[in-house]
């Protein structure tokens, strides 16, 4: 066959089934990505003769003689798309994973389509941005300059006009993102790399007595297969952190025990999928099935079948007896005395659902041996550093003898802060000495992956007659799954900011995280709090209606102050959290105030539509806590650029972007003189990863100093060479100006101490050990409409005010507050993981598990308040979990008010909100 692809005519010979994805891809087209393989995802998304299409529903023989376009056949040599040159310039990508098949469907719009944008674009998602800037970008190509919608409140918004810290700079990878010429994990071809398929458990608790290979491992192309037999007998936790025992030592990397559906059993490697698949599907397992149990009540009882019996303390899992891996029980004062003498009281019970990550590019890695013997993993992670320790204490390997790197993350929000692919990879790497290559599937993402925690959280709350709390209880009980991966971190987490952020002067808290055979739960944006927020903010709620009391003026009642101690019974706590600014009561203000404008959309017509207004806050940490470790170097080289390494990753954080304009402050340099490096083991002693939000305020507080350090060692150097005193020097484009000379970059590197010089020039270093934490605050508010007859919810107006310090990138900033707002009303209306009986999922895939589409998404208006942080870089401070964290709570009230009853489960889906406006509180 012979096709014409981005103008240029190629043959191609497709495999009986191939999908004309996977057949562009061979072919070198990797500007079409991989998100869900059944035509849900967009991110595939090319021309056929002029159509937008799903290239993976494509049969690949069917398009003989046709005509293909991909992202990068958009543009013309260097000059992009008009819809391309709109979606990089308004900010209308975060990871960029699925910007690319954007581009090509916006590419065939015309006027008369914008009106129904929301429905053209439907088959496009996007998990990141919340759909607003991409809105605007294709109108904007489309119509000409329209009016921005959504308003965006920054005191330093503008506050530079170069490429400096407050400036709204455009990502410097923009221009390959649209075009999906940005290399994610498997956009680089590994030449002679064998594929990896994964056999998964069809039962939720099972011993497995044998596994038969013979006729899998007969199957021409096969090269191995690895059972439980022949992995090494270590245990270890997926979860990472800085301190590798914050998590359980539960997990053998295939074991002869499995304990959810879909486990892990044998890994099949072969020549090709074709091979791979047909090996899985020739292996035999006896299994002996074991009771299971998938009720977190029920796990925790007496005679509950016990899912690791033999864990003990020392492996971080407190009383496996019972299936308690960690449990929290505090109280100061006497809560029930203090309940009983309120004035009102008020409790209630919420859940929350399992919640998909549902980030585009699915879990993947590739591994081989380098020139220098060393083991080499590239991999879809947040924290390659953390891979790489784990992977060599598994393998009983030199840390130095193993790298680990990241090109761009396709998204992340916490589910790829785990090693779910590169264990296997460097099994088979090792055992095989060829390259390897294992990428999830959609379905391995909701099934072998991690989810979020669902919890059930219980509330009392006690006030006097002025709303003044007197007493507060709240008790948690969250479901793990099969395995412990972050369930300590996150049941800890998730009631500390939750409860302090409120002045109480009684207090207990009882919080229990238990094993069951559900598939296993993991880190997720919020890391906790979105849950446990979800039942103390109703609360709040419902003290409010129940006093007669604003919720806004009841929460400046008992809100935390600067200078509160959080938690007066203890100390450790707090030990390393300071007030480094406080903005809470400008959000309070923001949100109020934005909320009650009268603005928004109008409730539809009919007399079935019920409104109502709804608000919740949040507080976070802007780290995670006992040190958050980054090392950086800055270095400059004799043509006066310069080369900066960090260890954190790219996955829509914006770091990338962010770092590049500290260091353009620092060394008062353009962004074409910076050279940045990042997400590679080889490129910095050490960086704990991208995650707890700490890409500014721990990567970017070290690399400030790597910067300001090599300013100073330039200006002295310069002021030397021409004997003036180094604060009549400052540094320019040029050079650095001493003394009314000139001195070039070549001649301070040149005269550097041999000491401070590395291969590439004169390099200062910078660490930031990330000992102090402090604060950050969001309020969301929003106005619902709510369909009494059908339990339809719209939300007429979604406001966010931000506690986030200086703003670095407002652009960027409120990008990462609507995306989190948006992925909030997903969980708030719409997502759900849902298990059958038997502990299966039943929604494994996109077109059943719904994330937003275009249609789904409000703008949220953003404000921002007037802080300045004291601990982080600039004044600023973290902003990428914090947002997701009050949206739920702040809907579900919304909700309340408008039905005058509430709905204790998420997600207020269409039937539960549909029972409770006809039967009340459920």
């Amino acid at each position: 066959m012979r096709i014409e692809v981005d103008g240029e005519a190629i043959d191609v010979h497709p495999r009986p089934g191939q999908c004309l994805r996977t057949l562009l891809r061979e072919h070198g087209r990797v500007e079409v990505k991989k998100g869900c393989d059944a035509g849900d995802c967009g991110a595939c998304t090319v021309l056929l003769d002029g159509d937008p299409v799903h290239s993976c529903i494509v049969p690949g023989m069917r398009v003989d003689g046709a005509v293909i376009t991909t992202a990068g056949g958009l543009a013309a040599g260097d000059d992009l798309h008009p819809v391309q040159s709109a979606l990089a310039s308004n900010f209308a990508f975060q990871c960029g994973f699925c910007t690319a098949g954007m581009a090509v469907t916006a590419s065939t719009l015309t006027r008369d389509d914008i009106a129904a944008l929301d429905r053209k674009m439907r088959g496009n998602l996007c998990r990141c941005t919340g759909y607003r800037p991409i809105r605007e970008a294709i109108a904007q190509s489309v119509l000409g300059p329209v009016r921005r919608t959504g308003r965006q409140g920054s005191p330093h918004e503008g506050s530079l006009s170069s490429g400096g810290v407050g400036a709204p700079v455009t990502p410097p990878a923009a221009h390959r993102v649209v075009q999906g010429r940005e290399p994610f994990t498997f956009d680089t071809q590994v030449p002679g790399a064998l594929t990896m398929r994964v056999v998964g458990s069809p039962y939720a608790h099972a011993r497995i007595r044998s596994i038969d290979t013979t006729a899998a491992s007969a199957i021409p192309g096969v090269v191995a297969i690895f059972t439980h037999a022949d992995v090494p007998d270590v245990l270890y936790s997926t979860a990472r952190h800085q301190h590798r025992t914050d998590d359980p030592d539960d997990t053998r990397m295939l074991d002869c025990v499995v304990r959810h559906v879909g486990q892990r059993v044998a890994a099949v490697i072969a020549e090709d999928t074709i091979s791979a698949d047909a090996a899985c599907r020739a292996i035999r397992v006896d299994y002996e099935v074991l009771p299971a149990v998938f009720d977190p009540e029920q796990a925790r009882q007496p005679g509950a079948p016990l899912l690791h019996p033999d864990r003990t303390p020392d492996d971080r899992v407190a009383f496996a007896s019972r299936n308690v891996i960690a449990e929290l029980h505090e109280e100061h004062g006497d809560v029930e005395s203090a309940l009983a003498s309120s004035h009102v009281t008020v409790e209630g019970t919420w859940q929350t659902s399992r919640v998909a990550h549902a980030q585009l590019e699915t879990h993947g890695s590739i591994g081989w041996i380098d020139d220098d013997g060393r083991l080499v993993i590239r991999s879809s992670t947040q924290v390659p550093f953390l891979v790489r320790d784990e992977i060599a204490r598994i393998f009983d390997l030199e840390p130095s003898t193993v790298r680990v790197f990241a090109a761009r993350v396709g998204g992340g929000f916490g589910g790829k802060q785990e090693i779910f692919t590169e264990d296997l990879v460097a099994l088979a790497v090792l055992r095989t000495g060829r390259p390897v290559a294992y990428e999830f599937s959609r379905t391995e993402e909701f099934q072998r992956a991690s989810l979020r925690h669902p919890m059930r959280v219980s509330v009392r709350l006690g006030a006097d007659p002025t709303g003044v709390l007197t007493a507060m209880h709240v008790d948690v009980l969250s479901d793990t799954g099969a395995y412990g991966n972050h369930s300590i971190g996150v049941l800890f987490h998730g009631v500390s900011e939750s409860t302090t952020v409120y002045r109480c002067p009684t207090r207990r808290t009882d919080a229990e995280v238990v094993y069951t055979n559900n598939v296993p739960s993991g880190a997720f944006r919020g890391y906790g709090l979105g849950q446990v927020m979800l039942g103390v903010e109703s609360a709040m709620d419902e003290l409010a209606l129940k006093l007669d009391i604003d919720p806004f003026e009841l929460r400046r009642i008992n809100a935390v102050r600067e200078g509160d101690r959080l938690h007066p019974d203890n100390d450790r706590y707090e030990e390393d959290l300071v007030w480094g600014s406080y903005g809470l009561d400008q959000c309070l203000d923001l949100a109020q105030a934005a909320i009650r404008s009268g603005e928004g959309e109008m409730p539809p017509p009919g007399e079935n539509w019920r409104v109502g207004e709804g608000m919740a806050l949040s507080m976070i940490a802007t780290m995670a806590p006992r040190g958050h470790v980054a090392h950086t170097t800055a270095t400059l080289r004799p043509d006066g650029t310069y080369l900066l390494r960090t260890g954190t990753a790219e996955f829509g954080n914006g770091t990338t972007t962010v770092l590049r304009q500290i260091a353009a402050t620092d060394l008062e340099a353009s962004f074409t003189r910076l050279e940045l490096r990042t997400a590679d083991t080889d490129q910095a002693l050490h960086d704990t990863g991208a995650f707890a939000s700490a890409g500014i305020t721990v990567t970017g507080k070290a690399l400030h100093a790597a910067c300001l350090s090599l300013r100073k060692k330039m200006i002295e150097i310069a002021s030397g060479l021409v004997g003036c005193d180094p604060t009549e020097s400052r540094l320019t484009e040029q050079g650095v100006e001493a003394g009314g000379c000139l001195v070039s970059f070549a001649d301070i590197v040149e005269s550097a101490p041999q000491s401070e010089r590395s291969e590439h020039g004169l390099v200062a270093s910078g660490a930031e050990l990330g000992e102090q934490r402090s604060l950050a605050f969001n309020v969301h508010a929003v106005r619902v409409a709510v369909d009494t007859e059908t339990g339809i919810v719209r939300i007429l107006q979604s406001v966010q005010s931000a506690d986030a310090g200086f703003v670095m990138n407002p652009a960027q900033c409120r990008g990462q507050i609507e995306g989190g707002a948006a992925q909030g009303i997903g969980s708030a209306l719409y997502e759900e993981v849902l298990v059958t009986p038997t502990g299966a999922v039943a929604n494994p895939v996109f077109r059943q598990y719904r994330i937003p589409q275009f249609a789904d998404i409000p703008t949220t208006d953003v404000y921002f308040a007037s802080t300045s942080d004291s601990v982080g870089p600039f004044g600023a401070k973290s902003m990428s979990e914090s947002p997701y964290n009050p949206v739920a709570p702040a809907v579900g009230n919304a909700i309340t008010r408008a039905l005058g009853a509430r709905a204790y489960h998420l997600p207020f889906t269409r039937e539960r909100v549909w029972r409770v406006a006809a039967h009340g509180n459920g």
